[in-house]
């Protein structure tokens, strides 16, 4: 069984960076394409980012700011997300289709506050 925990989340400013990272359990991770998603308060969820083997996606509200990247060895995977706006806060996911049945984690709060 596919398991996946995110960390990484806190409260920064704005122009602030943080870093998320999506450990995978109960698979190799080699074999996995991996998500970001997110969910602002109110809102629905995001697709922000993806990793298909080594070629990342990004959706527009986060090109040029925010680096998906994966640790094969470590089973992790990694958004790095820079020059973070108000509008960047929410509830992140890293997701995963394993087997026909999306996975996601519990998320991981980012807020960006002055």
């Amino acid at each position: 069984e596919v398991h996946l925990a995110e960390s990484g989340g806190g409260t920064v400013q704005p122009g602030e960076s943080l870093t998320l990272s999506c450990v995978a359990s109960g698979v190799t991770s080699s074999n996995l394409d991996m998500g970001w998603i997110r969910q602002a308060p109110g809102k629905g969820p995001e697709w922000i980012s993806e990793i298909k083997g080594t070629s990342p996606s990004y959706a527009d509200s986060v090109k040029g700011r925010f680096t998906i990247s994966r640790d094969n060895a470590k089973n992790t995977f990694y958004l790095q997300m820079t020059g973070l706006k108000s509008e960047d806060t929410a509830r992140y996911f890293c997701a995963t289709d394993a087997g026909g049945q999306l996975v996601r984690g519990q998320g991981t709060q980012v807020i960006v506050s002055s």
